[in-house]
């Protein structure tokens, strides 16, 4: 609804290698859209009673791993870690 409350009839803009299909239809078809889908890059958008709830796209890898986990097997061997550390250590330091 819009701010005066009645309903805009704009529709959204569709890509041009987007196809919209009813839930139905994508029921009785998923595994052969899926296989469209990994073969050709077709993108679909699910729609029940015309409005979208679902997106089948190509399955892309992340290409960036993040900084979580990324030194992950760096330290090959701490034998003592419950050891003081060496030198004096100021718990007070300001």
């Amino acid at each position: 609804m819009s701010p005066r409350g009645v309903k805009s009839k704009v529709r959204p803009r569709r890509r041009a290698n987007v196809e919209h299909l009813p839930a139905a239809t994508f029921k009785t078809k998923c595994l052969e859209l899926m296989n469209r889908v990994r073969e050709d890059g077709v993108e679909y958008v699910v729609t029940k009673h015309g409005r979208p709830v679902a997106r089948l796209v190509p399955y892309r890898p992340a290409t960036t791993g993040g900084s979580f986990g990324s030194m992950n097997g760096s330290v090959l061997r701490y034998e003592r870690p419950f050891d003081p550390i060496d030198g004096e250590y100021d718990v007070d330091r300001s």
